[in-house]
């Protein structure tokens, strides 16, 4: 009898083992290609439509002749049918950037009152643009004064508020962190999204949603993935010239000797973690989105450092193309918020850490007198939340 209970005892453990995937071995495919009975289960249409509307409003957020507040406002919370888009098929669409932006399950979903105070940012920073830079387009600006700075050598001209600041780019690049970032680490890639409901039983019994070809899991992991790859003409080949938001400057990130081989380890953990959802094999799945957690964040936290570092090296030679960096910088400094350790539930940096950096970089007359000491505490404290260094990222 107690050979018996210990066969039995043996074979439960055994069963055990399997049904909590320690013995499964997912190999992840060639690419990001997965298909059902011939055809591909992977979509991310929403995905792809937010990307080209938050393009839109990147780029209108320069046409100070024909936009207004309202137009703007329009490309950032659309509503079905309004005309706020030259790509007809986005005026079409019932989805928007502003009910996306700090939106994520895990960090925003019980705390309505910082999300609210995040989209609220947006809204004012758009607003700035239209109230402030708009009206002094064509004039000079100086400390204290808005308008427009060119570049040395006949360059690029900058139009910026009454700090130094170009709120486009504040905008755009804070939304690479509220939108692409939150989205990615903070909802689609958390078990509180991919385990909801009946998906894990659903996802084990290959149940299909109504009228599609994948699972509801697959699909969530797929969201994730469309906010970084969505715009790519070939995602079995990306390019990382997609885009103007993460896809980009995980593209840039990789051309960074310090950083070699980046754009390689998110793209397989992406690869690895549907394939493990197909598998059935939920640990290996896990395992891979803290990959994520942990590269992604380093990208947001690179590129602050790096645009901060190029500031400081044209403070003195060109301001305007010091502007310029450091209101790239501002916005990865403000997309930090919605950064993720990884195995945590935690941010790298706290909204107070957050705020106090964005307060230091804007204080007095803002870029017009910062200094390269500022500039180089907050790359410091930046990169004393990695391993890497502020020399490592800023080059």
């Amino acid at each position: 009898m107690k050979k018996i209970l210990l066969s039995l005892s043996i074979v439960a453990l055994l069963m055990s083992c399997n049904n909590s995937n320690e013995e499964i071995n997912t190999v992840a495919p060639a690419t990001y290609n997965f298909e059902r009975n011939g055809s591909s289960s992977v979509s991310f249409d929403g995905q792809i439509t937010r990307i080209k509307m938050a393009d839109e409003l990147a780029k209108s957020l320069l046409m100070s002749s024909i936009e207004t507040l309202a137009s703007l406002n329009g490309k950032f919370d659309h509503n079905a049918g309004e005309n706020n888009f030259e790509n007809a098929d986005l005026n079409l669409s019932s989805k928007n950037i502003r009910s996306k932006v700090a939106s994520s399950a895990d960090f925003f979903l019980s705390n309505t009152t910082d999300a609210a105070a995040i989209k609220a940012d947006f809204d004012f920073w758009i607003s700035a643009q239209v109230n402030e830079v708009f009206p002094k387009w064509n004039e000079v600006a100086s400390k204290g004064n808005a308008g427009q700075i060119q570049q040395a050598g006949g360059g690029s001209v900058r139009y910026v508020n009454a700090k130094g600041l170009e709120y486009n780019q504040l905008i755009t690049k804070g939304l690479i962190g509220g939108l692409m970032v939150d989205q990615i680490l903070n909802n689609y890639l958390s078990t509180a999204v991919l385990d909801a409901g009946t998906n894990i039983t659903d996802n084990d019994g290959n149940v299909l949603l109504s009228g599609e070809n994948y699972t509801s899991m697959e699909h969530k992991w797929d969201e994730a993935f469309g906010y970084l790859y969505g715009n790519e003409t070939d995602i079995t080949a990306p390019t990382y010239e997609a885009d103007k938001f993460l896809n980009e400057y995980l593209g840039r990130v990789k051309t960074n000797s310090n950083f070699t081989g980046i754009d390689v380890a998110v793209y397989n953990a992406f690869k690895l973690g549907r394939a493990a959802i197909s598998e059935k094999d939920y640990i290996t799945r896990d395992m891979q989105a803290e990959i994520l957690r942990e590269k992604i964040s380093t990208v947001i936290a690179v590129r602050g450092i790096y645009y901060l570092q190029i500031g400081k090296l044209k403070l003195i030679s060109d301001k305007a193309a010091a502007f310029h960096a450091l209101s790239e910088a501002l916005g990865f400094v403000y997309s930090l918020r919605f950064t993720r350790k990884p195995n945590s539930t935690e941010s790298y940096f706290t909204k107070v850490e957050v705020d106090g950096f964005m307060t230091k970089l804007l204080a007095g007359d803002g870029f017009w007198d910062i200094t390269e000491t500022t500039l180089d505490e907050v790359s410091n404290a930046i990169a004393s939340k990695f391993n890497f260094t502020t020399e490592q990222a800023g080059i």
